[in-house]
């Protein structure tokens, strides 16, 4: 069994100079290959609501799905270091609402981290979490749950003034508490920056080489999506392996070509002592089923005299 990851773990890799992995993951069965690989963490992403319900954004992940995929992570990859998202409007409206349900994915899910999309603005909140024991990482940059207000999904960076609004949301939300960094789509040169003025692991999502650790969606490296972003490109093509399995079986099924059957009725071996009463006519052969064969008539029915 691999020894358990935490979050000193991952510290003690980002002193020594290593870097490390993370993907997303959200069922038992692939977090469980996952771990076997030695990936030291996974993210529970709010982009479930995408890869696995369908949806176009990420807006349509709830609190009680995030929880329970978590869960399900969770018991697949018992050893992993397990990161939830904070799906949308889950902390955004109330402090005291989000702590409870951060609190949630701990207490419920079995996570380690909870990850907030934020700006400075949240430092407070980021504060209390904090102060209640709870690890946060602050995900700033490209923020997928912006996206209807920034009129879709673009990259930040890329202007000093976004620069340098960036390096300030990461020293103010490490003051705050936060126990790492994940910063996404912003040009390299900004995310140097921010690794070289905070003292925390920083991952970076299309952010350039110099983050600590890096993290995509596995369903992208896998080439399952029908697009994956620049920074996320396919290793190998999952889908089209899926395609050639299903119409395996498609074929087995059309020839009947299922191979011999596993299942068999087992028959009485007990050892005959002396003979059995006869309880059928004889001549008749009792079934497998001992079901009786016998045909009787129908019983007579009185008439009035």
């Amino acid at each position: 069994m691999p020894a358990r990851v935490t979050l000193r773990t991952i510290q003690r890799t980002m002193r020594e100079g290593k870097r490390f992995a993370c993907l997303t993951c959200y069922d038992a069965t692939i977090a469980r290959w996952l771990e076997r690989a030695g990936l030291p963490m996974i993210l529970v992403g709010d982009t479930l609501a995408e890869i696995v319900l369908g949806h176009d954004q990420t807006y349509y992940a709830t609190m009680d799905i995030m929880v329970a995929l978590t869960a399900a992570v969770r018991r697949g990859a018992p050893n992993v270091l397990l990161m939830a998202d904070m799906p949308f409007m889950s902390y955004q409206a109330d402090d005291a609402e989000g702590l409870r349900n951060a609190g949630r994915f701990m207490q419920e899910a079995g996570a380690d981290l909870v990850k907030l999309e934020v700006d400075q603005s949240f430092a407070e909140l980021v504060r209390k979490m904090s102060r209640a024991g709870i690890p946060v990482v602050s995900h700033i940059g490209s923020r997928p749950q912006q996206t209807k207000l920034t009129g879709g999904y673009r990259s930040t960076g890329r202007t000093q003034q976004e620069a340098e609004r960036l390096l300030e949301d990461a020293r103010i939300l490490e003051e705050a508490g936060s126990v790492m960094l994940l910063v996404e789509a912003t040009p390299a040169e900004v995310t140097e920056q921010i690794v070289a003025h905070t003292r925390i692991p920083v991952i970076g999502c299309g952010a350039g080489p110099a983050c600590h650790g890096q993290v995509i969606v596995l369903h992208d490296l896998l080439g399952l999506t029908d697009w994956q972003p620049k920074f996320a490109q396919p290793v190998t093509h999952i889908g089209e392996r899926i395609m050639e399995a299903a119409r395996t079986w498609i074929s087995r099924v059309s020839t009947n070509d299922l191979g011999a059957h596993p299942y068999h009725m087992v028959r009485d071996r007990a050892a005959p002592t002396e003979a059995a009463p006869e309880t059928e006519p004889r001549g008749e052969v009792s079934s497998p089923l001992r079901i009786s064969t016998a045909i009787q008539s129908p019983p007579e029915i009185p008439t009035r005299r």
